[in-house]
C-alpha cells in the first residue's frame, strides 16, 4: 500500500530524532500477533503514540485513534491523513471512528488507542477508562494487545516498553450493558498496569 511508504518514512525520522532523546527498552515483542489486534496502553505524554510504534516496529503499520482537533492542526492534519490515522471526537457518539476501526481490522491490520481517553501523569486521580477499546475488539473479534509505558519518562534515560500477552475479550450470548463494558475497560487498564515492573504484586 502507498501509505505504508509513507509511514516507513515518517518511521525512520521519527525514530532517528526521538533515538537522540530517549533510550528504548522494548520488552515482549514476541507477543504481538499476526493480524489485527487492538493495542490499549497507558498515555502520559506527547511522544507516547511513536514509542508505541517503535515497539511494534516498522514493518506493522499501526493506525492510532487521534482526538479530532489534532486533524485541525495545519500541516499535522495532513500527514495524520496520509498516514491513515483514525480522527475521534470524544464530545459525540463518534460512529465514524469506529467503523474506520473496524475496516482497518477487518483489513488486518492494527489499530492503537490510548483507553484513558487523554495524558494522565497522576493514576491517584482514579481516571476511567473509555470502553471504546473493548467495543471496537469484540465486534471485531481481535485480540487486545496490552502495553505499558512509565508515566514519567526522563530524557536520556533508559525507558521500559512493556507488551503484554494479547488476549481476547470474551462472547457471551446476552447484549451486554454499559456496566458491562466499563467493568471490561476495568480489566483491560488493570492488565496494562499489571506490567509495570514497579508495580505492586
Amino acid at each position: 500500500m502507498k501509505s505504508d511508504g509513507v509511514y516507513k518514512r515518517w518511521y525512520r525520522v521519527a525514530r532517528f530524532v526521538i533515538g537522540i532523546f530517549y533510550r528504548l527498552d522494548i520488552q515482549g515483542q514476541e507477543n504481538i500477533p499476526d493480524g489485527a489486534a487492538m493495542v490499549c496502553a497507558n498515555h502520559s505524554s506527547r511522544v507516547d503514540p511513536f514509542l508505541i510504534a517503535f515497539a511494534l516496529g516498522i514493518n506493522r503499520h499501526v493506525r492510532f485513534i487521534a482526538k479530532i482537533s489534532l486533524f485541525k492542526v495545519p500541516i499535522l492534519a495532513g500527514i495524520l491523513k496520509r498516514l491513515e490515522m483514525i480522527s475521534v471526537d470524544r464530545n459525540t457518539n463518534d460512529v465514524s471512528t469506529i467503523k474506520s476501526a473496524l475496516r482497518v481490522l477487518k483489513s488486518g491490520e492494527k489499530v492503537a488507542i490510548f483507553p484513558e481517553g487523554r495524558r494522565v501523569g497522576d493514576v491517584s486521580k482514579g481516571v476511567k477508562a473509555n470502553p471504546g477499546a473493548v467495543k471496537i475488539a469484540e465486534r471485531a473479534d481481535v485480540p487486545v494487545i496490552p502495553v505499558f509505558m512509565p508515566r514519567r519518562k526522563p530524557l536520556f534515560r533508559k525507558i521500559p516498553i512493556i507488551i503484554g500477552e494479547p488476549y481476547c475479550i470474551e462472547k457471551q450470548p446476552e447484549k451486554r450493558t454499559a456496566e458491562d463494558y466499563r467493568e471490561l475497560a476495568d480489566s483491560m487498564m488493570d492488565k496494562i498496569n499489571s506490567l509495570d515492573p514497579e508495580a505492586d504484586i
